[in-house]
């Protein structure tokens, strides 16, 4: 009997969770026994605070906490199990890596999910934390598998298509905006069409996916897309991930769901 399928996000802030795999979350959410577990190590304290938004330097925090929650219950499946590790925002890299890790090993060991997603060392936009955490992620992924038991089968991480992330220069450019530059900390670092292992077709929960991510609206001028609502839709259409474990055999085909195979 197979085991009933489970997932540990583990990310930097609030809305990294917002796309990337929030379309298989609400594909596989009627599974029996399925299990989503979220892990987010800050509270997103140092980040915008959009015109409208009630909140101060001091409060924005606890108030990106509460978009986080609102966010998942507008895209219709809450996690069944909501960490927090509360540390600073942009000062995950100063956090000495066997506190963290060991932070993550442990919810990881109690939960032992199927499929663990996070950042790889690109950190999809090149930021210190998003960084931090993919690396504590994988380093506690390694460790926890190692104690005999169920789950922990892979490990995925979130990416952007070369070939996507050239699509979109030339499409901010015909916009007159100046292109991402993956060069700069907090711009898009693509991945080589090549690496990625799984792609999935999120496209019939696409409305979902954006009905979470516009709940983060404090940070609206950077989860703005110049394509509008449609051109979101088609972004998040896709869920693009590199099978950081174990190895995909080379010339194997690429995997169309986070669970395929386990």
């Amino acid at each position: 009997m197979s085991e009933p399928h489970s997932i540990a996000v583990i990310v930097a802030h609030p809305d990294d969770d917002a796309y990337g795999c929030a379309g298989s979350i609400a594909l596989h959410e009627t599974d029996p026994g399925f299990r989503f577990i979220l892990v987010i190590a800050t509270d997103g304290g140092a980040g915008l605070i959009a015109d409208g938004i009630p909140a101060t330097p001091e409060t924005v925090g606890a108030w990106r906490r509460g978009e986080s929650v609102r966010a998942w219950q507008a895209h219709g499946r809450v996690p069944d199990r909501h960490e927090w590790l509360d540390y600073a925002d942009g000062g995950l890299h100063l956090v000495e890596p066997g506190e963290l890790e060991d932070r993550v090993r442990r919810i990881l060991l109690e939960e032992r999910p199927q499929v663990v997603a996070t950042f790889g060392p690109d950190g999809i936009t090149g930021h210190r934390d998003h960084i931090a955490i993919g690396r504590a992620a994988d380093a506690a992924f390694h460790q926890a598998r190692e104690v005999p038991g169920p789950g922990l089968r892979r490990l995925v991480h979130g990416a952007v298509r070369e070939s996507t992330f050239q699509r979109w220069n030339a499409s901010r450019e015909r916009r007159g905006l100046p292109p991402f530059d993956p060069a700069v900390e907090y711009q898009l670092r693509p991945v080589p069409d090549s690496l990625i292992d799984i792609e999935v077709d999120t496209t019939q929960v696409a409305g979902r996916i954006l009905a979470g991510l516009h709940e983060h609206r404090s940070q609206r001028p950077v989860l703005t897309y110049p394509g509008g609502e449609a051109g979101w839709e088609r972004i998040v259409g896709r869920e693009p991930a590199v099978l950081a474990w174990p190895p995909r055999p080379r010339g194997a085909p690429l995997l169309t769901d986070l669970f395929e195979g386990l």
